[in-house]
């Protein structure tokens, strides 16, 4: 380059710079940015299913669907494994595991109640919100 384009060039990259910085959205380095906002909705998708899915287990009791209250049962245990860790899910996954243990002993009312508690457990964060 010459010294005539010197300047020219500096302040061209300068403009170039500066609507760069402007337009472009901030990403955030740390913090909820990224690959960890992933994990949340990922988190919060499978609560949701297995609140869902413990519904269907609690209707299919009140039905006296003992088989089919066990099978939404575990769909739903297996979803709330993947909410992530917190008290309401913790408590959510205990009720799951008593509805599926009382459901394959026939105690299909008991079993219902379980599954009720248990999405009342899973239901919490929504409610809070």
């Amino acid at each position: 380059m010459t010294r005539d384009t010197m300047p020219w060039a500096v302040a061209l990259a300068s403009v170039f710079v500066l609507i760069t910085a402007t337009v472009l959205p901030l990403q955030p380095v740390f913090g909820e940015g990224g690959a960890r906002r992933d994990v949340i909705r990922a988190e919060e998708q499978s609560r949701h299913e297995a609140i869902t899915l413990a519904t269907e287990a609690a209707d299919h009791g009140k039905q006296g669907h003992v088989s089919a209250l066990v099978t939404s049962a575990e769909e739903s245990l297996q979803a709330a494994l993947k909410a992530g860790e917190a008290p309401h899910v913790d408590a959510g996954i205990k009720e799951l595991k008593q509805a599926i243990e009382h459901g394959k002993a026939g105690h299909a009312d008991v079993a219902t109640k379980h599954a009720e508690q248990a999405v009342t457990h899973l239901s919490e964060k929504y409610r809070s919100r």
